[in-house]
């Protein structure tokens, strides 16, 4: 039995395997031929359908008035010159009660569904028409509704700024910088491995200090020493005494590149990042290694620090903001915010609040939880290698393209945009600003560029509110991320 089963299993013809195109074809072809004959043919009207469907209409269209008594119909009747298309709104219970006594009128206003209307006496009122949802097309009921203004702040005007003078000197790309805290010279570190300082006020050159082997990345100097402090790509952190201007401590333990390093405000602590994604702690007198602090996963490239909780905060590669516990070495809070890698920080001299520089955005962040606040409002659309703000409230940002722009703090609204030109025998591709800061009265802005220039720059004193308005527009959607 068994035997001949399976003979005549194989005895049948082999499946053809085919596309599922083709059976949906031979399924469709099915179809039309069962169909094909009575595709000419209507159905045949049905009047019980009809007469549900004209009965749904009228309800719907006159349902409000169709059950009026007949004193009330006359008397509409009469006084009606024109047909009339007053729109029946759902009212509330008194409105029902009083209609089924006979004493509503064919209009029955909802007074919860309507909005106040303004005062049409008062001048300068900027009005919109506001559609009522649930309203007939045919008969749309509408209300005169005030325009409520934006809860978005209004820029402060602010001065533009002007170039004012440029310095010759370096002999490569002109990286890092940072300023006495006298407010009487600063110093510049440059690809040609060597830091210059300069005179603020007159802009010349008073000293120059070599001692690195690779381009100088970061610069900082301390408030309560007369130490000057340099990091640099042949991973060496130096601490320059500017009494005897030499080097008298060097810092070891990065593994590759530093980029950049900051000065604990209260306590005498270095903090420095670079390529080995690891921000280092030093002591600055004992040279000692106090702690790094591990987590990011690419190249820390900008650093600040504060003198209470988050006491120090990291930007890096991998796109991500760190807010460390300097005590323990851990993160307290990391922000995911960006998309692409956050090259500049910049705290805020008096609010608790600081911003963050990337290729997609320029974000704004509380301090100390780090909520997000809101993002600039126009966007560079380039590498952001630098960011400073002042005390007035004027945020200045660089770009890779030579771009330099200038935003309004509270606001988010960028008043001014710039561009930087190259000195003569320098290719246009070296339009490039790699580092930017704000003198400590806030009054004047140095950058430093890759045609191996610095740049000076200054408000406008000529300028006026009425000379320079503010062109702005609130935006009509915030983004919360």
């Amino acid at each position: 039995m068994a035997a001949s089963s399976t003979a005549s299993a194989g005895g049948d013809p082999p499946v053809e395997p085919q596309s599922l195109k083709k059976l949906s074809l031979k399924s469709l072809k099915r179809s039309l031929d069962l169909f094909a004959p009575a595709r000419s043919l209507l159905f045949a009207p049905d009047a019980e359908s009809k007469r549900t469907r004209v009965s749904c209409k009228v309800s719907a269209e006159y349902g409000a008035v169709k059950n009026l008594p007949a004193d009330q119909g006359r008397a509409q009747g009469k006084g009606a010159a024109a047909p009339s298309t007053a729109l029946a709104l759902t009212g509330t219970q008194d409105a029902a009660d009083a209609r089924r006594e006979g004493t509503s009128n064919a209009i029955i206003p909802a007074p919860l569904m309507l909005p106040k209307a303004p005062e049409s006496s008062l001048p300068g009122k900027n009005t919109t028409v506001l559609s009522i949802p649930g309203s007939s097309d045919r008969f749309s009921t509408s209300a005169l509704m005030e325009r409520l203004p934006s809860r978005w702040p209004k820029p402060v005007w602010h001065a533009p700024w002007k170039n004012y003078r440029v310095i010759s000197g370096h002999l490569g790309w002109v990286r890092s910088i940072a300023f006495d805290p006298g407010n009487e010279w600063f110093c510049t570190g440059s690809a040609d491995r060597t830091i210059k300082i300069w005179d603020l006020a007159s802009g010349t050159l008073k000293l120059t200090l070599t001692g690195h082997i690779e381009q100088v990345r970061g610069l900082a100097v301390s408030q309560r020493h007369t130490y000057l402090f340099s990091a640099g790509d042949d991973k060496q952190v130096k601490c320059w005494d500017l009494e005897q201007n030499k080097v008298i401590r060097s810092y070891h333990g990065h593994l590759s590149g530093v980029y950049c390093l900051a000065l604990h405000p209260t306590i005498d602590v270095l903090l420095t990042g670079g390529r080995d994604s690891v921000c280092r702690v030093w002591d600055i007198r004992t040279k000692a290694h106090v702690s790094a602090l591990t987590g990011h996963d690419n190249t820390v490239c900008s650093v600040f620090a504060r003198p209470t909780d988050p006491q120090v905060v990291t930007g890096s590669h991998d796109t991500t903001i760190k807010f460390w516990d300097l005590v323990a070495g851990k993160t307290m809070c990391t922000l995911t915010h960006h998309k692409k890698s956050v090259r500049a920080l910049a705290l805020h001299p008096k609010e608790k609040s600081f911003a963050s520089a990337s290729a997609d955005n320029i974000k704004k962040f509380s301090l100390p939880r780090g909520e997000f606040l809101h993002n600039m409002l126009s966007q560079q659309k380039t590498i952001l290698n630098a960011m400073a703000v002042n005390e007035d409230g004027v945020l200045a940002t660089a770009g890779d393209n030579g771009s330099m722009w200038f935003w309004d703090w509270k606001s988010g609204h960028n008043f001014q945009q710039e561009q930087t030109i190259v000195q003569p025998g320098s290719l246009e591709s070296e339009a490039c600003i790699y580092a930017l800061s704000y003198d400590n009265s806030g009054s004047r802005l140095v950058t430093c560029e890759a045609d191996k220039t610095i740049k000076m720059w200054k408000e406008d004193l000529t300028a006026t509110p009425e000379t320079h308005p503010v062109n702005f527009k609130p935006p009509k959607d915030i983004r919360r991320y």
